[in-house]
């Protein structure tokens, strides 16, 4: 069984007072037009070429390999397994039910077969109900807790990238990247690099893996700054693997 799953800128309007002297006599035409001041064109400044330095890097993938990524991935697991346990528990019950109907001789009557119906889709329904509480509230909170971690990573990322004299970097693990394809050689990838990096800007120890049974299907959607569309997160509940 599958479950369902302005604070506007204020804006400080300074009003500056504007000096009037008052005149006595009117200026001459001569003297008013040299009093206004002439209006200068904007200098434009020419483009110019330079030498290109592209980069590539899997952001959501990369915050989700830091170490700080997996525990706070980790955390949120935790926080969350006595759901899965209780939903777990709600999904069994409701597999034993069906399957006793289903082994129910052909003579149970059909007031009690119905009776039996009624309850397996009550208990069904909770369960439904219960599995798409628990999906939203793990979303939410992956999200947040890989989005802090995603902040502190953009920085870090930004400084390898003018470290290391890129002029541009494309994000290679988004759906809407513009990134068809790209050489193997000379490498451009530096997500392994970057996560090292912040690794080391911000050490966190590593944790164990976690046993399989609380390990999701689907690893958990991050948000990317600056991005105006957020990845939707997983569908699958955090109970069932």
């Amino acid at each position: 069984m599958n479950p369902k799953f302005a604070l506007f800128t204020a804006l400080l309007a300074g009003i500056l007072p504007v000096a009037a002297v008052a005149q006595t006599q009117p200026a001459a035409p001569h003297q008013a037009a040299s009093a206004a001041p002439a209006a200068q064109a904007p200098k434009l400044v020419p483009p110019s070429s330079f030498p290109a330095r592209i980069g590539l890097i899997m952001f959501e993938q990369a915050v989700y390999a830091t170490n700080e990524g997996q525990a706070a991935v980790e955390d949120v697991r935790k926080k969350y397994q006595p759901q899965k346990d209780k939903i777990d528990a709600e999904a069994a019950k409701i597999d034993a039910l069906k399957k006793q109907l289903q082994a129910a001789p052909s003579t149970m009557p059909d007031a009690e077969r119905a009776a039996q119906v009624k309850v397996i889709d009550a208990d069904d329904t909770q369960y439904q109900h219960d599995a798409e509480d628990a999906q939203n509230s793990f979303n939410t909170d992956m999200q947040a807790a890989l989005g802090k971690v995603a902040q502190k990573f953009d920085a870090v990322m930004k400084k390898y990238a003018t470290d290391n004299g890129y002029t541009l970097l494309l994000n290679a693990g988004d759906q809407q990247s513009p990134v068809l394809w790209a050489a193997e050689q000379p490498n451009s990838d530096i997500t392994d690099a970057v996560v090292s990096a912040y690794n080391a800007a911000y050490p966190v120890t590593p944790q164990a893996p976690a046993a399989a049974a609380s390990t999701p299907r689907t690893k958990p959607a991050t948000t990317t700054p600056r991005t105006t569309t957020a990845k939707p997160a997983a569908t699958a509940k955090p109970a069932a693997n």
